[in-house]
């Protein structure tokens, strides 16, 4: 049995009931192991890590992602309370970021595999492909009070795979749209009473899904880009008594953004709003409300925000947002937080090893990448519960003046305190030696040397 630092004991055993005894104790050596690895998060680097590479019955490590019998649901439930309960006002909104990305994987044994545009390296005029694994993740974007910004914490992926597989499956296609109604529908399932409000990107801006979340008997707002040339229409004129034939869905048609965008006599109104990388910028917004509607699919009405650059820097863009009662400004804001999601997927790559396992069975695959992206938000409550209120000093150098905490800073901070357990766990505390055993510093050598 690990010993781990007490103050992140009541987190960790917040997972301990989902899990078999057995598989327990592995699985939690393999996070223990998979936050103080560096480079490559395969089980056999969690293993050296922990000190385990002379562990006779390895495979059962390997198990407990292939083999054994948990649920990456019932985990991300856990997960998302967590964060809420220590993140969070009762009082106040849950702002949740989605998004999917790929994760650049080959190899002919993975059936999910699918080539897809690679958002990071394509532009508008520069068209890549990426062979990988299409996930996509719900994040809570949530002030870290250490870190004085607001980050994109994930707790609940999917893998989406493409078109072509569920083809090979002999199984209807399941859409990037359809898997995004299923993660929201079962975070309404998780927290019935809780307004929720869902950014992302234009990917999502679909009626289907806007309908279907606007329909719940606790609304899910959505807050998305919008076409400029989308068909917005007056609401429906009220039915008389008497009428005879179907009821009508929309009412007259609204001039289009891109129209009222040219239109000299549309009125601006200047807003200085957060804006990316915590700064404050000015813009010009006009907004509406409008029924956004196409034939054969379920009207929406929106409140739709035409943004215009007075520096005329960036082009303009439209976003829109189910609840018709918040302000330009709140859509803004709330609109501008989800960026932290892209720093996210970045800073799991770089430091959590995302893309660097290599697992090929489908049931180690759908549990791997999900428990890595798991694994930031884990560190983050790690570092909160260790930090008990203090700030957490960035890494200083002389050439480089850090003002803020980020994500590495964040890990180094977990790891020195985790990096006694692998060697002392079995060990009752001394608080009053602190000569460090050569077996540790030998330990800490081959990990240390042999890091890519």
């Amino acid at each position: 049995m690990l010993r781990l630092p007490q103050a992140i004991q009541p987190i960790v055993q917040q997972f301990a009931s989902l899990f078999s005894q057995g598989v327990w104790e592995r699985a939690e050596t393999l996070l223990v192991g998979a936050i103080l690895a560096p480079g490559k998060r395969t089980v056999t680097s969690v293993l050296r890590v922990m000190g385990l590479s002379q562990e006779e019955h390895f495979q059962n490590y390997h198990r407990v992602l292939n083999r054994a019998r948990w649920s990456s649901l019932q985990v991300a439930q856990v997960l998302v309370l967590l964060l809420i309960k220590t993140f969070t006002d009762p009082s106040e909104p849950l702002v949740v970021g989605m998004d999917d990305t790929i994760e650049r994987r080959r190899g002919a044994e993975i059936e999910a595999l699918g080539i897809y545009r690679d958002p990071v390296r394509s532009s508008k005029s520069h068209f890549v492909k990426a062979s990988g694994l299409r996930w996509i993740t719900l994040m809570l974007l949530v002030p870290i009070p250490w870190a004085k910004r607001i980050w994109a914490l994930p707790f609940l992926s999917a893998l989406a795979p493409s078109k072509r597989y569920y083809q090979q499956q002999g199984r209807a296609h399941k859409t990037l749209i359809d898997w995004a109604r299923q993660l929201l529908l079962q975070l309404r399932r998780w927290l019935p009473e809780r307004e929720i409000i869902v950014v992302a990107d234009s990917s999502y801006a679909a009626l289907d899904l806007l309908a279907k979340c606007a329909a719940l008997s606790k609304p899910l707002t959505m807050i998305t880009r919008l076409r400029l040339d989308a068909a917005l229409y007056d609401p429906a004129s009220p039915r008389l008594p008497s009428t005879v034939g179907r009821p009508r869905l929309k009412g007259q048609r609204q001039a289009t953004l891109a129209h009222r965008l040219a239109d000299p006599e549309t009125e601006w109104e200047r807003l200085v709003v957060p804006w990316y990388g915590g700064d404050e910028r000015p813009v010009e917004v006009a907004t509406g409300t409008a029924v956004w509607y196409h034939a054969g699919k379920t009207p929406v009405p929106i409140r739709w925000v035409l943004i215009r650059d007075p520096w005329g820097i960036f082009a303009s863009q439209a976003l829109l947002s189910t609840d018709l009662a918040l302000t330009p400004a709140q859509i803004m804001t709330f609109f501008v937080q989800r960026w932290c999601v892209e720093v996210t997927f970045q800073e799991s790559r770089a430091h959590l090893g995302i893309e660097t396992q290599r697992q090929w069975s489908n049931l180690a695959i759908a549990r791997t990448t999900p428990a890595l992206l798991g694994l930031f938000s884990l560190v983050t409550l790690f570092a909160h519960a260790l930090l008990d209120g203090q700030d957490l000093p960035p890494r200083q150098a002389a050439w480089y003046d850090k003002p803020l905490a980020t994500f590495s800073d964040t890990l180094a901070f977990v790891r020195y305190q985790l990096w006694p357990v692998p060697l002392f766990s079995m060990s009752m505390p001394r608080p009053d030696i602190h000569n460090i055993p050569r077996a540790f510093v030998a330990h800490l050598a081959e990990v240390l040397a042999f890091a890519a």
